[in-house]
């Protein structure tokens, strides 16, 4: 059964995977103290609550609805350590990532879990990082029982991107295909699809896209769909940048700034474009994004020869999604 829970810890955390940036992707399950399940949440966006915080509102508002929680992180924190009532009393947490010990944008999960009287958390992977590392000894010494390694092969897959963008940069290819497995037409994947690639985009360091993408699709790429912020480029080509039409849309866009090769500050990259453009590039990526529609149409299918795993899949809605890595 512990994996279950931790599994269900996992799926959570994956919707919200590069979301997160500069954070880590991590989810939480919390049980009360006869086993019932009171919330699935994850960590959603960096500066907003963790994933533990986020589940034990869940539960709280679930169980007392009348409550009015506070919006910002600190403030909700203080506010459950002030009234729980013992609500969370010899509960139990799952988590994806060892709890944090520190105070940054967002209060400690470690001290949280003590505030409310938790029996037990299981992890799936410890935390390396210096300045959040400790949760677990933290919680140990205020008498909770830890327990590591539960589904640690997966909560370390999800840990993929995170880990890469610390150290230098994340490489992410984003390719949208027919249910036949074609990435032509002007628009192949549904707008929740569409919806969560402009999310990435507008958290990312640079979006990465050929020269040919700018000539046949006159693009944007902006992120318009989650009303964010449109991305910086980096436009490879052996075209020079003054060459291109510069009344195709994606240059209009105020305050964007263009590379014709990509800044070593870039920490998160993601590369948008069609065959020809994964082809020359499959050998550096770190994970795949690929969408497909439920829709066939009559175009040409990808040719590429390119062997896939699966680190998760999901829906958008009639779309099919998953992250993958080379094998």
């Amino acid at each position: 059964m512990k994996e279950f829970y931790m599994q269900l810890a996992l799926n959570e955390a994956w919707k919200y995977q590069f979301l997160t940036y500069p954070n880590p992707a991590v989810g939480c399950v919390i049980l009360d103290k006869n086993g019932k399940i009171l919330a699935i949440k994850a960590h959603e966006k960096a500066g907003l609550a963790h994933a533990e915080l986020n589940a034990i509102a869940d539960a709280l508002e679930k169980i007392r609805p009348e409550i009015l929680l506070p919006k910002d992180a600190n403030a909700l924190h203080d506010f459950i350590c002030k009234n729980h009532q013992n609500i969370f009393k010899g509960a139990i947490a799952f988590v994806t990532l060892e709890p944090c010990s520190h105070q940054g944008k967002t209060p400690p999960c470690a001290k949280l879990f003590s505030e409310l009287g938790f029996k037990k958390i299981f992890i799936s992977v410890k935390d390396e990082n210096d300045i959040a590392k400790g949760g677990a000894d933290f919680l140990r010494n205020q008498g909770i029982e830890i327990e590591f390694g539960i589904l640690e092969k997966e909560g370390k897959d999800l840990l993929k991107p995170f880990l890469k963008w610390q150290k230098g940069q994340f490489k992410l290819f984003k390719l949208a295909l027919s249910m036949n497995g074609s990435t032509l037409g002007k628009i192949v994947s549904n707008k929740l699809s569409r919806t969560y690639a402009h999310k990435i985009r507008s958290i990312i360091d640079l979006l990465v896209i050929g020269g040919n993408t700018i000539r046949i699709d006159k693009p944007t790429l902006d992120a318009r769909l989650c009303q964010g912020k449109a991305p910086d480029l980096c436009i490879l080509s052996h075209k020079k940048l003054e060459n291109f039409d510069h009344n195709i849309p994606l240059f209009q866009i105020p305050n964007r700034k263009i590379y014709t090769k990509i800044p070593e500050k870039a920490k998160f990259l993601m590369y948008e474009g069609g065959e020809n453009f994964l082809k020359s590039l499959k050998n550096e990526i770190d994970l795949f994004l690929i969408f497909q529609s439920s829709i066939l149409n009559n175009q040409k299918n990808v040719t590429i020869s390119l062997n896939l795993k699966p680190l998760y899949k999901n829906f958008l809605g009639n779309d099919t999604y998953g992250i993958y890595e080379s094998e």
